[in-house]
């Protein structure tokens, strides 16, 4: 944890200080080497929290784009349920910054108690999710919306674990190592995975950090998901009947020229 109560105030690690859990109160102390980032752990192996993982300094770097009161906010449900979010908007969006690998009751778990949230996810955990992501790209398609792709087969593309979600993913392939020219491209904008599909696609959204970051500061739904899920569905028929029409048009034409020559030769050697 990046914080810990001190003489009652929240305060980050430093060598030899002592501190208590602002979720459970139990006895904490600072962890400080040179391995890994400071940080707070509770005393011997307890976890008050099942759902906190270990920070690595991505998720530190993520934080740090949010204003200190934002981060590790202890939430509760009414049933007296409690769990650390790793940010909680002053517009109650939580956002969950995950590296580990998560298993799918879990992942709902936290959908289920958080409600309003966005999951920002290390896409670089995996060597295989970048190439196969890159790969997949080629495959979208590009909608008037700026940044808005549609992805006809997204099982294809994004990790199965987070293919079911009911809020927005937003992966990040910043840390992703040994790329070509071709993909390094892919890992300067985050890739927003919208929930829910139109006629089997997914939608998904190229933005920049910089956006992400100021959309969460300025209210509590960043992500207009059912909107933009709305205009795929407009588009998705409007090519899907363009496609029809020129389909007609196509058989028009072959008729044409395939059948109507023929009655005309049959008329021109009735007589004979």
């Amino acid at each position: 944890m990046q914080f810990a109560i001190v003489n009652k105030e929240r305060t980050v690690a430093s060598p030899g200080q002592a501190g208590n859990c602002p979720a459970c109160g139990g006895a904490m102390i600072a962890k400080c080497g040179t391995q890994r980032i400071h940080h707070w752990a509770h005393r011997g192996v307890r976890r008050c929290d099942s759902w906190w993982e270990a920070e690595t300094a991505w998720h530190r770097a993520w934080k740090s784009r949010f204003p200190v009161e934002w981060r590790e906010v202890v939430q509760y449900d009414q049933y007296g349920e409690k769990h650390i979010a790793d940010v909680r908007t002053g517009h109650g969006l939580t956002i969950e910054f995950q590296h580990c690998h998560l298993k799918p009751e879990e992942r709902a778990a936290r959908e289920n108690f958080y409600g309003n949230m966005v999951w920002v996810v290390d896409g670089a955990r995996l060597t295989r999710d970048l190439p196969r992501f890159a790969e997949g790209a080629s495959w979208f398609i590009r909608t008037a919306r700026k940044g808005l792709y549609i992805v006809p087969f997204p099982d294809e593309v994004f990790p199965k674990n987070w293919l079911g979600c009911r809020v927005p993913v937003i992966i990040d392939f910043c840390n992703a190592n040994g790329l070509s020219e071709e993909t390094k491209c892919l890992t300067w904008p985050l890739w927003c995975l919208l929930p829910g599909r139109v006629r089997g696609h997914a939608a998904v959204l190229q933005l920049s950090r910089e956006v992400f970051v100021s959309w969460a500061h300025a209210g509590a739904r960043p992500i207009p998901a059912q909107a933009i899920l709305q205009d795929v569905g407009r588009y998705l028929l409007e090519q899907k009947q363009l496609a029809e029409r020129e389909a007609l048009r196509a058989t028009m034409l072959a008729r044409q020229y395939h059948g109507w020559p023929r009655q005309g030769l049959r008329r021109r050697y009735a007589r004979f």
